[in-house]
């Protein structure tokens, strides 16, 4: 971590402007559903609060695209922070309006405020250096704590920083250690495993890997990708035709550098794309025309077991099925129990990976459950995040 934390510089008594992701899901009745981000983030505001700094935090809340829409307000994250820290969150009616200025004006040391969604402006996306100058004239120092966002240079992740000394949270220099310590000096043997939809959206990252670990299991929608690279049908499965060109060069790559690239031997797969559809298992090689592969199948499971239990260090970023069908989630929820119990330090990228341990509740299992699905992405891919860069160096 070679960025300054809130460790490292004089805090005492100053008004702190914190970016924090409070991007949290929420039912039809404005009820949090998961809290894990708002816990995320009391760390960093404690220490705040014992430095006596007035506090005023600011986030982004879905994508209400620079419009004022009352349903993507933080009002609920509001209310929820006060519950957890107890003490009353001050919520603010706008962003960088007179009565956000005014609440933040009038904010005493010890004293914790909420500014509305920064994305009810247009500006808070296009890194527009007048609002970002807006935001900073409310405070004496940045905090970034918002690591689901630290990839998005955005107005308050990263614009925000010319105008204040910038520094990092408590989970912000968290998730750079883990993620970090695992990718740049791992203990091996070194696995990861990537699922997910899309070897688009992946294959950055399986060339980063291919660097670095020994082994790597590839399952998800895009495992029919590099079955089809291969010459083989994969019916109506998700498969990325203009990739296939790809998916051949990361066999090669792998081959070449003595990575072990494992993809599944059999499928689950589904006549529909439905919960209760009719399904049965194939071989990899034998997937029928008018069928869809929807998970990996036992035989899978088992291989894929076998080289996780070797394993001292395991990154895992995608689900290896549609874990939200029941009868579809069976190999990623049994890889999610494996990396449960065995003897190694277990990172879970963020995204879906993350919410099929929470819901396998195993959350508390791993070593670390990284709160930003694509931040962590880039971060594997070796890309340098916009909302870290401009931080303090130490």
């Amino acid at each position: 971590m070679s960025k300054k934390t809130v460790k490292d510089i004089d805090l005492k008594g100053k008004k702190v402007l914190v970016r924090c992701d409070f991007n949290v899901p929420m039912d039809e009745d404005k009820n949090i559903t998961d809290t894990t981000r708002i816990i995320a983030a009391i760390p960093t505001i404690k220490y705040l609060l014992e430095n006596n700094c007035s506090i005023i935090l600011c986030s982004h809340l879905g994508r209400p695209k620079g419009e004022f829409k009352p349903e993507f307000s933080l009002k609920p994250v509001a209310k929820e922070l006060s519950k957890i820290l107890g003490k009353e969150v001050v919520m603010a009616k706008d962003v960088i309006g007179e009565d956000a200025k005014a609440k933040a004006a009038a904010l005493k040391p010890g004293e914790v405020m909420l500014l509305e969604n920064v994305r009810y402006h247009r500006e808070e996306t296009d890194n527009d250096e007048t609002f970002a100058k807006e935001l900073a004239s409310m405070a004496e120092v940045y905090v970034n704590d918002a690591f689901g966002a630290a990839h998005r240079a955005h107005a308050s992740t990263a614009g925000v920083a010319k105008f204040l000394p910038a520094v990092s949270g408590f989970l912000i220099e968290k998730e750079l250690q883990c993620l970090g310590e695992a990718v740049n000096n791992p203990e091996r043997p070194f696995v990861a495993i990537l699922g997910g939809a899309k070897v688009s959206d992946k294959i950055g990252v399986i060339d980063s890997l291919l660097e670095k670990v020994d082994t790597l299991l590839i399952g998800g929608g895009m495992a029919y990708t590099f079955f089809k690279a291969q010459g083989y049908e994969v019916g109506n499965s998700i498969c990325e035709l203009d990739k296939l060109d790809l998916a051949k060069e990361a066999m090669e790559k792998a081959k070449a550098k003595g990575v072990k690239l494992i993809l599944p031997v059999d499928t689950k797969v589904g006549k529909e794309y439905k919960p209760d559809t009719e399904s049965k298992t194939v071989p990899w090689t034998e997937i029928p025309a008018d069928w869809e592969g929807f998970d990996i199948g036992e035989e899978t499971i088992k291989m894929f077991s076998e080289e996780i239990k070797k394993a001292k260090t395991v990154i895992w970023n995608g689900p290896l099925g549609l874990f939200e069908f029941p009868q579809f989630s069976v190999g990623t929820n049994s890889i999610a129990r494996l990396l449960a119990t065995i003897d190694a330090k277990t990172i879970i990228g963020g995204g879906d990976s993350a919410s099929a341990v929470k819901n396998a509740g195993l959350a508390d299992k791993m070593t670390h459950i990284s709160t930003g699905g694509g931040a962590s992405l880039e971060f594997l891919e070796g890309k340098k995040l916009p909302g870290i860069e401009c931080l303090l160096d130490k």
